[in-house]
């Protein structure tokens, strides 16, 4: 049995589950949310590097890989006796397993929460990716001053917007915000697609490169870099466990996985295709720095900049919901015998404050989201989303695995532990010699 800090429900209120339950449509928003963060923003830059039918392949095998394993999650939790996933991997793999979790846990969340903030950065002050200069809104509209610099905008958005919302003790009560944050990713789709049909009618769109083209600058071995995006971009396991214990039958958790994994790939197919039609191989790691091009006219000019806030006001939203379970899975490390950290304001603010300021100077020291999303996608995002599943389901303590599972499970595993160690070869090749 799960010791008790791994028995209760992070951040939740002492309450009778009769009360306050969450809502399946704020489950399908808070999980969408917890999908779409940054991956979006990468997403076109594999098309770059894989080419559009391998791309689209690979977003819809990663998300079936996904939803196969939550569901192995969620059944292994539903028979054991934890609510959270470092309790499941701590019944299957004793202690060693439970310290893994949150030490990956950790690193990815702390790593996306980094991304968003970066992304910020690019949206409002620029950046120069290989000293090609990008300016950013604030520049654009008001000129270089100190304080349109990337250091104290991120540092007002933090102190004004992002701590109010990091405060809130409830993932439920984030459910609002995460409506509207998807809601700004699909608006974000909806305006790029129209530039990218208007660029059509003019011919001024690049043609799609549908397969990949090699060259002595690509090999094949280069096409694994690009998959530790795509599961980076499709992880969120780190708050199944949070969402779909605040729902009033917790099994209503795959069918919310199920319907959020369709409406974000979707997303994610249709930002790929119209941002590499728009911007062809000139597309960024950060699709939106590409967004700074003067435009012909002044509507396109505007839809721009519409473009470019609305996504930064969707990463605003989205990085609450990352920080909810960050700082649950710290606290239920450091201190597993403390009272619920919910009731505890001097813990929870400390906590807070600390992960705000260690993403805000992490942001500013680090100029390029690409390198964050293979390396996570190399090591903690591919063992939250598959490893470790799939490690669950064939140690399968409570002898409820099928054949099936176990064979999808060992896929899966396989996979998994091939493709990353490729990639993190070919990028240290790469780094250190490989190429010029």
């Amino acid at each position: 049995m799960a010791p008790a800090a791994e028995m209760r429900v992070p951040l939740l209120p002492e309450s009778k589950p009769t009360t306050r339950h969450a809502s399946l449509s704020g489950a399908v928003f808070n999980v969408s949310t917890s999908i779409i963060g940054a991956g979006i923003m990468s997403i076109p830059a594999t098309l770059k590097v894989l080419g559009v039918i391998p791309a689209f392949l690979l977003i819809v095998v990663v998300a079936l890989l996904v939803d196969v394993s939550v569901e192995f999650l969620m059944r292994f939790t539903h028979s054991g006796n934890t609510t959270t996933y470092a309790g499941v991997m701590r019944e299957s793999f004793g202690r060693v397993g439970s310290l893994a979790t949150q030490i990956c846990i950790m690193i990815t969340n702390l790593g996306c929460l980094i991304m968003y903030l970066i992304i910020l950065g690019d949206v409002l002050s620029g950046n120069q990716p290989e000293g090609v200069v990008h300016l950013g809104i604030l520049q654009q509209w008001f000129g270089i001053h100190w304080w349109t610099s990337r250091e104290f905008a991120l540092l007002a958005i933090v102190a004004f917007i992002l701590l109010p919302l990091v405060l809130l003790r409830r993932v439920e009560s984030l459910k609002f915000s995460s409506a509207v944050s998807v809601l700004l990713a699909v608006v974000f789709v909806g305006i790029s697609s129209v530039l990218a049909i208007f660029a059509l009618l003019e011919g001024n769109t690049y043609s799609p490169r549908l397969l990949p083209h090699f060259d002595n600058q690509v090999s094949f071995f280069d096409l694994f870099t690009a998959v530790p995006v795509i599961v980076t971009a499709f992880t969120f396991h780190f708050n199944v466990h949070p969402i779909g214990f605040e729902l009033g039958h917790p099994s209503e958790m795959i069918t919310a996985v199920r319907i959020s994994l369709v409406l974000c790939a979707t997303i994610y197919l249709a930002i790929g295709l119209f941002g590499y039609l728009l911007f062809g191989d000139s597309i960024m790691a950060d699709i939106l720095v590409n967004f700074d091009r003067s435009s012909g006219s002044a509507i396109g000019s505007l839809l721009n900049d519409v473009v470019r806030l609305s996504y930064a006001l969707h990463i605003m939203l989205v990085f609450p919901l990352l920080n909810f379970s960050l700082r649950a899975t710290i606290d239920e490390l450091l201190f597993p015998k403390k009272p619920q950290l919910a009731l505890d304001n001097t813990r929870f603010v400390s906590l807070t404050l600390v992960l705000l300021a260690i993403s805000y100077l992490a942001a500013i020291a680090i100029p390029n989201i690409w390198y964050l999303f293979q390396f996570l996608g190399s090591t903690s995002a591919v063992c939250l989303a598959f490893i470790f599943p799939g490690a669950v389901a064939l140690r399968d303590v409570h002898v409820i695995s099928t054949t099936r599972d176990k064979i999808m499970a060992a896929v899966m595993v396989v996979l998994a532990v091939v493709t990353s160690a490729i990639a993190i070869l070919t990028n240290i090749d790469t780094l250190f010699g490989g190429k010029s």
